[in-house]
């Protein structure tokens, strides 16, 4: 101790103390950053809220539940979502989660006090815009599982913790008023960074928002807002939209990998639908042979798979453990490979669109002519098109346009399509009525039907009773079977 003390004395020591001392106590302006830390910034980096919002996509994209109702796919082992044991699902992680990312987002770039700091994200206004867009994805996602939501008064954090509901025809006209405005506020500076979707082409943003609104429009079609509906649609596709379709890109990493994979990673529950499988076998749809891997007993390892190798899945059974895995056909790998991509709308959607606003009389054209293309765009989005196998398919008088009956002709084949964006077909289901789905024959719900919503979660009973109550009593009882606004047919 006293050598060291010796040392600090020298003359040499004494001035570098004096320096250390003088460099401490001059003004905060030279040194007063001293006490930030770079890698803990007080303001979140929007590029970075915006990745974390666009991996939310992948909730929907690769959602369970919608493939269960819409029978793609059939449980292997404990079949009680298939029987629609589960009534009540929980919204709530929406609203703390990819919602309030996107309006944090939107609010930091509208900010004086943080705009200019927010640019890091790209330009203020094509930041907003893209956060409005995707709010507005992943609300018409959950107003058509719920109905009635949280909407005008939502997002406003401690300021109101009880917001009330709106109904569907309000958010409806609302988000596709949003979509439009979105498009309308996007400026030729920099696009948005951290964008895993688009890459920042907001020209493929503004094609994304002009199919978001014709899906909403479209939705609407029976409804009392008819009118509302139809000039929307118009104006969405005449606006320009998709013209590649738009996928999830996973990667071939456990971080950010498909959750099909996932699943498949230590069990096997989900199996290829009889229902499905028999459907398209019979037509000699070449898209089951993507859609599911053959059936191991069926199939030798190295053959050419043909239809004969692809076994679905009982879907209504008692037991369904009893059947052996070696005996069906599981999700094939173009959907649950580590990084296969899934879909969040394709160009065989919009055609399928486009058809059926011919024959409502929104748009000239041929709906046949749509109708075909929706297919074929299909049959390219899986890459197994085949000009000969392709007429063949379409020449079958189940496949073959008919105009008299265009919501089952359209309505079935795009149930086909829209695999395996199980919301979406559910979605689409309920609205057209098509295909004919026979329910569960052991269901676990009280009226034996498949489900035309979800529950609330019991937190709102209990948490928000007042605004609750009022949903409840304006939309019909808080049950699977209470019918959306949209749910006419």
């Amino acid at each position: 101790m006293e050598s060291i003390m010796k040392l600090i004395q020298t003359p040499i020591r004494k001035a570098a103390v004096f320096v250390m001392l003088t460099a401490l106590l001059v003004g905060c302006d030279d040194f007063g950053n001293l006490n930030v830390d770079p890698n803990n910034p007080s303001q979140v980096r929007t590029e970075l809220l915006l990745t974390n919002v666009q991996r939310d996509i992948s909730a929907v994209s690769g959602a369970v539940i919608g493939n269960l109702w819409v029978q793609y796919m059939a449980e292997t082992q404990y079949d009680d979502d298939s029987r629609y044991s589960t009534t009540t699902f929980n919204f709530n992680g929406w609203y703390t989660g990819a919602l309030m990312d996107l309006q944090t987002i939107i609010d930091l770039n509208t900010d004086e006090a943080t705009s200019g700091d927010a640019l890091s994200g790209g330009s203020n206004n094509n930041q907003i815009a893209v956060a409005r867009i995707l709010k507005a994805y992943f609300f018409n996602v959950i107003t058509d599982r719920w109905g009635m939501l949280p909407y005008s008064e939502a997002l406003q954090g401690s300021a109101n913790f009880r917001p009330s509901y709106d109904s569907q025809e309000v958010i409806y006209v609302d988000l596709l008023n949003e979509l439009k405005e979105a498009v309308n506020q996007m400026d030729t500076g920099p696009g948005v960074r951290g964008d895993i979707i688009f890459g920042g082409n907001m020209t493929r943003w503004a094609e994304f928002a002009n199919s978001l609104r014709a899906r909403i429009a479209l939705r609407m079609a029976d409804t009392n807002r008819s009118a509302l509906a139809e000039s929307e649609f118009v104006d969405a596709v005449n606006s320009g939209v998709i013209s590649e379709d738009v996928m999830y890109p996973y990667l071939g990493e456990a971080a950010n990998q498909n959750p099909w994979f996932a699943r498949f990673i230590t069990r096997t529950d989900y199996a290829i639908s009889d229902v499905l499988a028999n459907y398209m076998k019979g037509l000699e749809d070449h898209r089951v042979l993507r859609y599911a891997d053959p059936a191991p007993d069926f199939h030798t390892a190295g053959e050419e798979v043909t239809f004969n190798n692809i076994v679905g899945m009982p879907y209504s059974v008692e037991n369904p453990g009893d059947i052996t895995n070696s005996s069906i056909s599981f999700p094939g790998a173009a959907i649950r490979g580590q990084d296969s991509p899934l879909p969040i709308i394709t160009v065989s959607e919009l055609h399928f669109a486009m058809a059926e606003a011919v024959e409502r009389g929104w748009m000239a054209g041929s709906a046949e002519n749509h109708y075909l293309a929706g297919i074929e765009a299909s049959w390219n989005q899986w890459d197994v098109y085949d000009a000969a196998n392709f007429t063949n398919y379409v020449s079958n008088a189940e496949v073959v346009y008919d105009s008299a009956n265009w919501q089952e002709k359209i309505g079935t084949q795009k149930w086909v399509a829209l695999f395996p964006n199980g919301f979406e077909a559910w979605a689409e289901w309920r609205r057209l009525g098509f295909p004919q789905l026979t329910p569960h024959s052991l269901p676990l719900n009280a009226s034996g039907e498949i489900p035309r919503r979800h529950a609330y979660p019991t937190s709102e009973a209990q948490l928000n009773k007042i605004n609750y109550d009022a949903a409840v009593s304006a939309q019909g009882a808080d049950t699977p079977d209470t019918r959306l606004w949209w749910d006419v047919n």
